[in-house]
This record gives structure tokens, C-alpha cells and sequence, in this order.
């Protein structure tokens, strides 16, 4: 008899002790409300524990994972709900949307179908962003819009889709219809922030990443946008500090491990840099930020083969990116080949834009090589003209910076050879186009395409300033989507030429 009711009184206690899954579910609502999404997981979660078929906890269960990004947890969770019985059209595009974060976008648009709805306007947005067809992407928000400008998960993904193809503009009057549907909202208060660090505002910047860090203390996106400011304001130290808080909140998350690499890499900390990325060797994208990081600590590190082949491939795949070709010279230089590495450089070395860098090491790859080019390159290198180039090039950039686009103009323009060199000509085409010189933009942009007609930077620029200008358009057309094909990868082509095909819309 005792034994039996000690174990009735055990039974009793626990029943007593197991969390009340209504209230549990109460407190993932709440959460969920507050866009503190990992708690309203583990809420919703506990929840089924105790109800596991109860329908509206997985469909909580289902939008929490969804906003998370756990398209397969999602998907697994939507299969209960259909193999319970229940479907609608929100499932199905619950179901689209997990496909798009599982990679599949494909079977996105399928799910989709002829649903014309603005959510399912937006997933079909995304899932066309997936597939790199920007003009689809755009026309997809456009007609979402159309049937409800008001939405706010549209009008969002729209703002930034404009952030993208630095059409400020337009994202600029979009983050003003997300401060009227939901101005204390984390998106809105992360996106205005976005668009005002684009357009050089960065006090306004901080303040709204500091009011979305102090109203959503669980969530890391405020912090990383702190960090991100802080370090482009060279408080390198102070972006370490605040990235250490989100990495105490998601240490795995990836706005922090991008950091923390990116910090790192400023640092010279190179054993960071490695300890941070070792095991990701498999999918981490050579020409990324994370990737070249990676690649520079084992160059750092004592290991110039291994380095030397993720520069090669790194270039091979964004042939325009100044930072893989001066990586693989010096990788190239740590193994012994110096003649490969001095013509590796010589594209850098020769623009009027060579740095000190640029030039000491195609002087260094040139005595190794005992080239005759290493007298004059060293001569260069110490003259005044070099010191000189130096101060207009920082003012240049400066001015680029701050949007001051007739300063910018006027540093370039002083430069000794800016009239042969094509990226000081984009450059300047870009300021002019910006200033609103239409005539003065395109003469810079063609004359930069004529000395590079293979770059895909001054083929975009060629687009470009045409596309700004409203004239040209089927030309234009044809470069956007020559500069896209080139470097397929790059995002703010994809936005442009989804841009430049809607202006004739």
C-alpha cells in the first residue's frame, strides 16, 4: 500500500508540474507577436508536447520556422498538418516558402500556381530572386503590389529588392510606407537603417539600428548592423565588442560569423579567421568575403599552396575583383613564382588607382624575377607624382563616399592618366551620372568600355548611366545583360537589368 501511493502521490506531482500547454501556447503567441521567433519555437514546441495534433500550435509552429529559416523543419511540420487533414491556401504557400529556403524554387512557383494573392505575389518574388531572374522577381512584387499595396512583408522585401539596385528613390518611398504599416517593427527599423547607411546618412543609420537593438534585445541583426557601422567608421575594437554581445545571443548565426571573420581579417588575427571557418572549407564560395578570408589565413599561416589555388579559382570566377588578383600575386610570390606573380599584379600596378600595395609588391614579384621592369616600378613608388595620386585618390573615393559627386568629378579629373585608366573613367561616370550629367556620364562610361570591353564592371556602367539617363534602351538592354552573364553572381547587376527591363513597363 505504501509503495502504491507513493507512486500515485510521484504520479500526482508530475501531472502538477508539466507545463499547461494553453498557457504555453499563450506565451509562443506572444513571442511570436514580438518577433522573438527562437523563444516562440521553443514555447510552441513545448506546447505540442502535451497536444501534438492540435492544429493551430503547428501551424505557429510552421510560421516560426519559416521566419527562423528552417525550411526543412517547416516542411515537416506542414506534412503533419496535411497528413492530419488540414490544408488551405496559406499552407500551400507555407509550403511554397519552405521550398524556396530547402532550394527549391522551382517547386515554389509550381505550389504557387495561379494563386493571386500578394503573399503569393511575394513568395513568387523570392522564388525568382532564387533563380537569379531579377526582371521576374521585380514584375512579381510590382503585381503583388497592385493587389495590396499595403501588405507589409511586400512592401519589405520590395524596399530592398530597390536598396539592391541602389534605386534610393524608390526604396526610399517604400521605407516610408513600412513607418506607416508598422514603424516600431523590426523591419522597418532595420531597413531604414539600411537605406540610410546606402545613402551615406549614418547617424540616422545608428539611430535606427540602436532603436531595433533596444526594442528586440533577443535578435542579432541590430547588433551586426552596429558592428558593420562601427567598423566602417574604423572602430574596429568597438565592432569586436558588439559583435561579441549578438555572438552570446546566436553564436552560429551567420551575420556573426561574417563578422567575426571580417574583424578578424582587419586584425591580421588569421588563426581566428581559421578556427572560425575550419569545417565550412566545402561550402564556402571562394570570391565571398568569408571565402577570401579563408584562403589569406592560410597564406598567413604557413600554407601558400593551399591558398594559391582558392585565389586562382577565386579570380577565375570574378576576374574584376582587385583584392583576389593582389592575393593570388602574393600567393603565387610565396611559392616561388615570381614571373607568374609580376603578371598576375601588372594589371593593378599599371592603373593610375596603384596603391603603395599594388605597387611594392609588383616591385618585390619584379626583382624576384629579375625583371628590368623592378627600376621603374621602384621609381614610381617613390616619387611625388605617386604621393600626390595618392591624396586625389583618397579624396576621390572620399567624395564618392559622402555623394559629393562634382568633388569627386574634380579629384579624379586631376589625376595624370584618368583620361586612358577605365576604372578611374567609371568612376567618374558614375559621379556624373549621379550629378545628373547625362552627356558627360556616358562619354566617361564609353570611353572606360573602350579600354576594358571585356570587363563586366565597365559594361554595367555603360548600362548604366543609360538606363539613369532614360535613352539608349535597347543598347542598354544588351550591356545590362552582357555585364549579368559575365558575372552572373553579382547581385546589383541582377537588380539592374531587373530594373532596366521594367523601365519599359
Amino acid at each position: 500500500m505504501k509503495r502504491a501511493g507513493l507512486l500515485l502521490t510521484l504520479l500526482f506531482v508530475t501531472a502538477c508540474s508539466r507545463a499547461d500547454p494553453a498557457a504555453q501556447f499563450g506565451a509562443a503567441q506572444q513571442a511570436f507577436a514580438a518577433e522573438d521567433y527562437a523563444a516562440a519555437r521553443a514555447q510552441v514546441l513545448g506546447a505540442l508536447d502535451g497536444e501534438g495534433g492540435n492544429r493551430d500550435m503547428l501551424v505557429l509552429l510552421a510560421r516560426t520556422q519559416l521566419k527562423l529559416g528552417d525550411g526543412d523543419g517547416a516542411q515537416a511540420t506542414l506534412t503533419r498538418l496535411e497528413e492530419g487533414g488540414f490544408t488551405n491556401a496559406d499552407v500551400v504557400r507555407m509550403k511554397a516558402e519552405a521550398a524556396i529556403l530547402r532550394s527549391q524554387p522551382q517547386a515554389a512557383l509550381i505550389l504557387l500556381g495561379r494563386d493571386n494573392a500578394a503573399e503569393a505575389w511575394r513568395l513568387r518574388a523570392a522564388a525568382h530572386g532564387a533563380l537569379e531572374n531579377g526582371p521576374a522577381a521585380l514584375e512579381a512584387l510590382r503585381r503583388g503590389l497592385a493587389v495590396d499595396a499595403q501588405n507589409f512583408a511586400l512592401v519589405h522585401d520590395y524596399a530592398r529588392f530597390q536598396i539592391a539596385a541602389q534605386n534610393y528613390a524608390a526604396a526610399g518611398q517604400a521605407v516610408e510606407t513600412l513607418r506607416q504599416l508598422g514603424p516600431k517593427r523590426l523591419d522597418t527599423l532595420m531597413t531604414a537603417g539600411m537605406l540610410a547607411t546606402r545613402i551615406g546618412q549614418l547617424d540616422a543609420a545608428k539611430r535606427s539600428f540602436s532603436a531595433a537593438a533596444d526594442a528586440f534585445p533577443a535578435r542579432v541583426e541590430p547588433l551586426t548592423a552596429l558592428a558593420s557601422l562601427a567598423d566602417m567608421e574604423g572602430q574596429i575594437d568597438a565592432a569586436q565588442a558588439i559583435v561579441a554581445r549578438a555572438a552570446k545571443i546566436a553564436p552560429t548565426h551567420p551575420e556573426v560569423v561574417d563578422l567575426t571573420v571580417l574583424l578578424a581579417s582587419e586584425k591580421g588575427d588569421w588563426e581566428t579567421v581559421r578556427k572560425t571557418l575550419v569545417g565550412k572549407e566545402a561550402t564556402l564560395d571562394p570570391r565571398s568575403a568569408n571565402g577570401l578570408s579563408y584562403a589569406e589565413a592560410l597564406l598567413r599561416l604557413g600554407h601558400p599552396e593551399q591558398a594559391r589555388a582558392l585565389f586562382a579559382k577565386a579570380l577565375l570566377l570574378s576576374p574584376q575583383n582587385p583584392y583576389s588578383r593582389i592575393m593570388l600575386a602574393e600567393a603565387q610570390l610565396a611559392v616561388g613564382d615570381a614571373r607568374t606573380a609580376l603578371r598576375t599584379v601588372q594589371p593593378l600596378a599599371a592603373s593610375v588607382l596603384a596603391g603603395q600595395r599594388e605597387l611594392d609588391l609588383a616591385v618585390r614579384a619584379a626583382k624576384a624575377a629579375n625583371d628590368p621592369s623592378a627600376g621603374a616600378l621602384l621609381a614610381r613608388l617613390q616619387s611625388p607624382q605617386f604621393t600626390a595620386n595618392q591624396r586625389l585618390i583618397g579624396a576621390g573615393q572620399a567624395a564618392l563616399t559622402r555623394q559629393d559627386w562634382h568633388a569627386a568629378l574634380a579629384a579624379y579629373g586631376q589625376i595624370p592618366g584618368h583620361e586612358t585608366d577605365a576604372e578611374v573613367l567609371r568612376r567618374m561616370a558614375l559621379a556624373a551620372s549621379r550629378a545628373g550629367l547625362a552627356d558627360a556620364a556616358q562619354g566617361y562610361a564609353d570611353r572606360a568600355l573602350e579600354f576594358s570591353p571585356r570587363n563586366a564592371d565597365m559594361i554595367h556602367m555603360a548600362a548604366l548611366v543609360r538606363l539613369d539617363a532614360g535613352r539608349d534602351r535597347d543598347l542598354m538592354l544588351r550591356l545590362m545583360q552582357q555585364a549579368c552573364e559575365l558575372d552572373p553572381a553579382n547581385r546589383l547587376f541582377r537588380a539592374d537589368l531587373a530594373r532596366a527591363v521594367a523601365s519599359g513597363s
